[in-house]
């Protein structure tokens, strides 16, 4: 059986644990799902999550929003 880079035990959602400076990858895979849109993020491109809720966002706009008061 033949596999490319998107397959295998690697090519679904990561489960993270996001703090102040970073994640750390508790499951590992390609993606989250934006809180907010429901968008996958790939894990290069993630840049916005809430340290509070444990949440990632795919803008700072995105972000913005779920942190008003």
């Amino acid at each position: 059986m033949l596999m490319n880079k998107d397959t295998g035990r690697n090519s679904g959602e990561a489960k993270l644990h996001y703090g102040p400076n970073g994640f750390r990858v508790l499951r590992a895979g390609q993606f989250v799902t934006c809180a907010q849109s429901g968008v996958p993020i790939s894990l290069e491109e993630l840049r916005y999550w809430s340290v509070e809720h444990q949440e990632p966002y795919a803008s700072a706009q995105l972000a913005t929003e779920r942190l008003k008061p």
